[in-house]
């Protein structure tokens, strides 16, 4: 097997056999970057020499100077590589870059772009028809969960045969469980409208009959959001309860899982939810919203499933795991269950290479 990972060069790209497009910073403290780097550091031990080839940041909603460079760039791959592109720049492409390409396409997509929460309808619907277009230029497309392989395939028309489910790897738990008191709520996203930091603000204040303390882990990533996450705190009497803590380093993540009794997320949508795999492994019960991949993610018996944006229901299911120790203490023992059958990242890198073999088997034949 080859084990090498290098920043994208044209030779660079001539020596290797994948070729990894991914827009911005790859060190972005997101569960999309996260699972982009963890699956191209285990790629090289499935027989993978991956080269990767960094977009202009600005994707999703690219500006002309990193729709040229992107251009260029994935011009610039040769036939004789497998091109995988991840989503976020996937579906914000010029249809006409992809038509361009020489390489064979696979796609990465952890959630369609036009699903993303604070879209206007016409910037939605561009982004569709874009993303229904790119996809139908792809060999094989890989997905991070079921609900997302339904939706292209319901939605954007992509057939069965070239989606590829590969869920994202879970890192097992590396500190003993030491649950905080008062008990610690922790919820871990990007301060971004659609992970719904704002309803779960709404429903702790319905909360301050009991007690509780709570922390948000999550990269500023919209800084309107959350700034006006921090004034509805204040607003609802919350700032000497609840913590926004931004973006921590593995090992503080690692810690607050130990000593977290609830895992709450108010998410409006979700391709996979690689948090709920960690909070899974840590054992938590989890209290989150009916969306997206939720429901295929969360473990029968390990979480409370709410409607979207209804945040009296979530207060409601934070409550009852509160004040009801046994349902907490059954619940925690099947989200641990759960935890422990999840895949490991050498799982996921081997579906991915068992497609990108099939896809560089097709080019040859």
């Amino acid at each position: 097997a080859l084990h090498r990972f290098q920043k994208g060069s044209v030779t660079g790209m001539s020596e290797s056999n994948l070729v990894f497009a991914i827009p911005g910073d790859l060190n972005t403290p997101t569960g999309g970057y996260s699972y982009d780097k963890t699956l191209s550091e285990h790629l090289p031990h499935h027989g993978h020499l991956v080269t990767h080839l960094q977009l202009g940041d600005s994707f999703p909603h690219p500006t002309p100077e990193d729709t040229q460079h992107a251009a260029k760039r994935l011009r610039a791959v040769p036939g004789t590589s497998v091109l995988l592109i991840d989503g976020l720049a996937l579906g914000a492409l010029d249809p006409a870059v992809l038509g361009s390409v020489k390489a064979p396409i696979v796609g990465l997509i952890h959630h369609p772009l036009a699903y993303e929460g604070d879209l206007d309808e016409v910037r939605r619907e561009e982004l569709l028809r874009r993303e229904q277009v790119n996809l139908s230029r792809c060999a094989e497309v890989i997905v991070t969960s079921p609900s997302t392989a339904t939706l292209l395939h319901d939605t954007y028309g992509v057939p069965r045969r070239r989606i590829t489910i590969a869920p994202p790897g879970t890192q097992r738990p590396t500190l003993s469980p030491t649950p905080l008191d008062p008990p610690l709520i922790v919820s871990v996203g990007s301060l971004v409208p659609r992970k719904g930091h704002d309803v779960l603000i709404r429903a702790l204040a319905g909360l301050t009959d009991l007690p509780w303390q709570a922390v948000v882990a999550g990269l500023d990533r919209d800084v309107a959001y959350a700034d006006w996450l921090r004034e509805l705190m204040t607003s609802h009497g919350l700032d000497d309860r609840l913590r926004l803590v931004g973006s921590v380093p593995t090992t503080e993540l690692n810690s607050l899982y130990s000593q977290a009794s609830i895992f709450a997320l108010a998410t409006r949508f979700e391709g996979y939810g690689m948090v709920f795999g960690e909070a899974m492994a840590a054992g938590l019960p989890i209290v989150t919203c009916a969306t997206g991949a939720v429901p295929d993610t969360v473990a029968p018996g390990a979480g409370l499933l709410v409607p979207v944006d209804d945040h009296r229901a979530f207060g409601e299911a934070i409550r009852t795991l509160l004040t009801d120790n046994s349902l907490r203490t059954t619940m925690a023992a099947a989200s641990h269950q759960a935890g422990e059958a999840l895949p490991t990242w050498s799982d996921t890198a081997q579906i991915v290479a068992d497609v990108l073999n099939r896809t560089r088997a097709g080019t040859i034949n």
